[in-house]
C-alpha cells in the first residue's frame, strides 16, 4: 500500500478487514468512497454509527433487532409451538424471504468447530434449551448449514433436545431446481436420494 497518503492507506486497511474484501478489492472501495461526494461519505459512515448503536440481538431469539424483542418474536400470528435452529440472522433472512415458514427461530451465533474452537459452550444452545423447557414447543427444526460444522451442530443439538420430548426435524437438502446430475457432487446425490418422495 504504499504511494498513498496515510489516510487513504488507513481506509484500505481497514476495508481489507470486512469478509471477503482483499487488498485489491480494499483498494477500488477506498477510492469509490475517495470518488462520492463528501454528503455522500458522511451518510455512510453515520449509518455505520448508527448500526453499532441502535441494532442490539432480541433478548428472546437472538436475532438481530431495535428492540428488546424483534419483530417475529413479538408477532402473534406466528406458530410459537416450532423453532427454526439456525446459525447467523443472515440464515433466519433466507427462510424468511421463502414465505415458506411461520414460526420463531432461535439464532445460535455459529455452528460447533472444534478447529476453530468453538464447542457447544460458545453457541446460544444452553439458552435455546432453556426456551424449549419453559414454551410449549412441539417441533425444532435444524437449520443449520449443510457442512461439517452444520452436521455436527445439528446431531449435538438432536441429542440435547430429543430428550426433552420435542420433534426434531432437519431441512431438506439435495438437488438445485435447474441444475445438472453431472454436475452435483456424491453428498448432494446421496442425500437426494435419501430425500426422495412419490411422484403423485
Amino acid at each position: 500500500m504504499r504511494g498513498f497518503a496515510p489516510p487513504v492507506e488507513n481506509l484500505i486497511e481497514k476495508l481489507c478487514r470486512l469478509p471477503g474484501v482483499g487488498p485489491k478489492s480494499a483498494q477500488r472501495l477506498a477510492f469509490y468512497i475517495l470518488s462520492i461526494p463528501r454528503k455522500e461519505a458522511e451518510e455512510l459512515a453515520r449509518s455505520i454509527v448508527e448500526v453499532k448503536e441502535k441494532v442490539r440481538n432480541c433478548s428472546n431469539c437472538f436475532n438481530i433487532s431495535t428492540e428488546e424483542i424483534c419483530t417475529i418474536c413479538s408477532d402473534e400470528r406466528r406458530d410459537k409451538g416450532i423453532i427454526c435452529v439456525v446459525e447467523e440472522p443472515k440464515d433466519l433472512v433466507a427462510i424468511e424471504r421463502s414465505g415458506s415458514y411461520k414460526g420463531l427461530y432461535h439464532v445460535l451465533g455459529g455452528a460447533i468447530s472444534p478447529i476453530d474452537g468453538i464447542g457447544p459452550e460458545e453457541l446460544r444452545i444452553a439458552e435455546l434449551v432453556a426456551r424449549l423447557k419453559k414454551a410449549p414447543v412441539r417441533e425444532v427444526i435444524v437449520a443449520t448449514n449443510p457442512n461439517a460444522e452444520g452436521e455436527a451442530t445439528a446431531i449435538y443439538l438432536s441429542r440435547i433436545i430429543r430428550p426433552l420430548g420435542i420433534k426434531v426435524t432437519r431441512l431438506a437438502s439435495g438437488l438445485p431446481v435447474g441444475g445438472d446430475l453431472e454436475y452435483a457432487d456424491e453428498v448432494t446425490l446421496g442425500r437426494a436420494l435419501l430425500g426422495r418422495t412419490e411422484i403423485t
